[in-house]
């Protein structure tokens, strides 16, 4: 979204809300922007100067696209406002906001422990398969591991919940407990929910139910998930009662029947 809305557009104009960083507007002013991309949680933002702009969003920070010149409805404080002669990208509420060199991208305290992230285009789901089974990761639970960005970048907790359903796992199992062929079942869907939420906006749900799902009239509050939010209603798969569970102190959803394992 952001990378459509200014990736290749020359900054007209930029706004920093942040004290440390206003001294860098009038150098961004002008730059054209070459590369949007994220790791793990935190989005970059390259430039045609060697700047790069890192964002973690945390717990609160969202970004908007808007129009030239206009503003979201919104009653968050405004951050940065990176704005093309057509198009603004907006960074509300955030407060882990830095400028960087390209050099210093990669020695950058989050971005150095960091596993691989999950939407790379060079990512398998044998890497993850193999990041699954080795030492560092093995003997932990899953519901642990797949909020660990060491573990691969970019999961969240919903694609925590849709994942663990997708390939009928349970969250309190540990990778070195499952066979061989229920490890790589695990890291193809993290690797195709991933992407498939990534294309989507959100939708982890299987292309099937989310059709007869919207044919009967439901919202995308109701088809989006398999799992996820869904505490107290059926299972699409199997029809029964999807529960709601907390593990590493967020929630996560189960089906009891389609996750024995």
């Amino acid at each position: 979204m952001i990378a459509r809305a200014i990736k290749g557009q020359s900054l007209v104009d930029v706004y920093f809300g942040l004290t440390k960083l206003k001294r860098h507007k009038n150098a961004l002013i002008g730059a054209r922007v070459i590369e949007v991309t994220t790791r793990g949680k935190a989005l970059l933002v390259f430039f045609d100067t060697g700047g790069v702009l890192y964002s973690h969003n945390q717990l609160y920070g969202r970004w908007y696209i808007a129009a030239a010149g206009s503003q979201p409805s919104t009653n968050r404080t405004l951050r940065v406002a990176l704005s093309t002669a057509s198009k603004s990208a907006l960074l509300y509420s955030a407060s882990d906001i830095s400028l960087l060199h390209a050099q210093e991208v990669e020695t950058h305290p989050y971005i150095m422990k960091l596993g691989p992230d999950v939407l790379s285009e060079g990512l398998s789901w044998r890497d993850i398969s193999h990041q699954l089974l080795s030492k560092p990761f093995a003997g932990r639970s899953l519901s642990a591991l797949y909020l660990d960005q060491s573990f691969v970048a970019g999961l969240g907790n919903y694609l925590r919940s849709e994942i663990l359903f997708a390939a009928g796992v349970n969250p309190k199992a540990r990778p070195n407990t499952l066979e061989r062929r229920k490890v790589n079942e695990l890291a193809r869907a993290t690797l195709m929910l991933s992407v498939r939420s990534y294309k989507s906006g959100g939708i982890t749900n299987d292309a099937a139910t989310v059709k007869t799902l919207k044919k009967s009239g439901a919202t995308k509050s109701r088809y989006r998930f398999a799992v996820f939010g869904r505490d107290g209603e059926t299972c699409y798969r199997c029809g029964d009662i999807i529960e709601r569970e907390t593990a590493s102190g967020r929630r996560v959803y189960v089906c009891p029947s389609c996750q024995r394992v």
